[in-house]
């Protein structure tokens, strides 16, 4: 199976950015990918995904501060986050966009934004 690794996330005050990475294991270019975030006693979401071809959709609540993207040379995906607010802490997460997630979740990568 496919391993996914997270890293990149961090504390940033409000109004700043970061950029977060998934690196998987295997090729993932067929694949449409989507990054999820899951808060504290939350369910976890989809946030924005990006299809084999580079077609892109976001949840309402990142439209227009975050860009999801990929590297299918490196199987890795990306998330820029700007504009970052208190509600975008969370542990975000990548996986497929099929089934909610066909692979193991990796462990995530935590972003905390401080107000």
């Amino acid at each position: 199976q496919v391993q996914l690794v997270e890293s990149g996330g961090g504390l940033v005050q409000a109004g700043g950015s970061l950029t977060i990475a998934c690196a998987a294991s295997e090729s993932i270019f067929t694949y449409a990918m989507a990054w999820y975030r899951q808060a504290p006693g939350m369910q976890r979401d989809l946030v924005a995904l990006i299809t084999g071809g580079g077609t892109t959709d976001y949840a309402e609540s990142v439209k227009e501060r975050f860009t999801i993207s990929r590297d299918n040379d490196k199987n890795t995906v990306y998330l820029q986050m700007n504009r970052l607010r208190p509600e975008d802490t969370a542990v975000y997460y990548c996986n497929t966009v099929r089934g909610g997630g066909l692979w193991p979740w990796g462990q995530g990568t935590q972003v905390t934004v401080s107000s």
